[in-house]
C-alpha cells in the first residue's frame, strides 16, 4: 500500500480530530460513578421508553410509505419525477426546526390540512402521534434513498423470468424483488431508526416537550443539560452516541452506495 503524502495526511488527521475530540470530551466528562443511577431515574426511563416507541413507529411508517415511493422512483419515468425526488430528500438538508414549523402550518390545528383533520377528531400537534410524524418526516429520506438505489440496481432478469413462469406483478414483487433488496432495506431502516431516535428540532417545534407524551431522549438531554444537574444529559448523550455510531459503522458501505 502506497504511503500518502505528509500534507494531506496531516490535514486528514486534523479533520478526524474535529469529529473525534468532541466525542472524547463526552466520554471524559461522563459521571461514570453515578451513571447507572442517572440512566434508571424515572424521567430518563420515561424519555428512553418514549424514544424507543416513537422511533420504532416512525421507522414502521417510513417503511410503509417509503418502500412503495422508492420503487416507483426507481422503476418508472413520469412528469415531475425530479421534483418528487427533491421533495422527499429535502429534510436531509432542511433545518429540523424549519421542518417542524412547516409541519405545524401544514398539519397543525389551524394548518392547511390539520384544520380539517382537527374537526374530525384527529389532533396531531403536541401529541405522541405528532412526535412520530415529525420523526418520520425527518428520517424517511434515509430509507427512501437507500431503497431507491437498491430497486434501481436489482437484477431485473430474475423478475422477468418469474413473469414468464406465470407469476403476477404482486407475486414477483413479494417473492423476487423484495428478497433481492432486503439487505439494503434493512440498512435503510436502521439508518432511518437511528435518525428518528436522535431527532430534536422538528419534534420540539411540532410536538412540544411534554414528559411522558412527547419528551423524547434528545429533548430530555437538552432540558437536563440546562438544569443544575447535567450528569444525566451526559450519560444519555453517550447512549445516543453509541447507538448512532454502531449503526453508521455497520451500514456505512450500503449508505454510501445509495448516494
Amino acid at each position: 500500500m502506497r504511503r500518502p503524502p505528509i500534507v494531506p495526511l496531516v490535514v486528514a488527521g486534523l479533520a478526524t480530530a474535529l469529529f473525534a475530540v468532541p466525542l472524547l470530551g463526552l466520554v471524559w466528562k461522563a459521571p461514570w460513578s453515578v451513571g447507572w443511577d442517572e440512566l434508571t431515574s424515572a424521567p430518563a426511563v420515561d424519555a428512553l421508553r418514549l424514544s424507543l416507541l416513537t422511533s420504532l413507529c416512525a421507522t414502521a411508517l417510513a417503511l410503509m410509505l417509503g418502500v412503495p415511493l422508492a420503487w416507483v422512483q426507481a422503476r418508472f419515468r413520469y412528469p415531475g419525477r425530479r421534483l418528487v425526488r427533491a421533495l422527499t430528500t429535502l429534510p436531509l438538508v432542511l433545518p429540523p426546526v424549519v421542518g417542524g414549523t412547516a409541519l405545524l402550518y401544514g398539519l397543525g390545528r389551524r394548518g392547511l390540512v390539520g384544520g380539517p383533520l382537527d374537526r374530525i377528531g384527529i389532533h396531531l400537534p403536541f401529541s405522541t402521534s405528532g412526535a412520530v410524524l415529525a420523526e418520520t418526516f425527518v428520517a424517511m429520506p434515509f430509507l427512501v434513498l437507500t431503497a431507491e438505489a437498491a430497486f434501481a440496481s436489482a437484477n431485473r432478469r430474475l423478475e422477468e423470468a418469474a413473469r414468464t413462469l406465470g407469476a403476477g406483478q404482486w407475486t414477483v414483487f413479494r417473492r423476487v424483488t423484495l428478497p433481492l433488496v432486503r439487505p439494503s432495506l434493512l440498512a435503510g431502516a436502521m439508518l432511518c431508526w437511528a435518525r428518528a431516535l436522535g431527532e430534536f428540532g422538528a419534534t420540539i417545534t411540532f410536538a412540544g416537550n411534554l414528559r411522558g407524551s412527547t419528551q423524547t431522549l434528545p429533548l430530555f438531554v437538552y432540558v437536563t443539560l440546562e438544569g443544575p444537574h447535567p450528569e444525566a444529559a451526559v450519560i444519555l448523550s453517550l447512549v445516543l452516541l453509541v447507538v448512532s455510531l454502531g449503526v453508521l459503522v455497520g451500514m456505512r458501505d450500503r449508505w454510501l452506495r445509495a448516494l
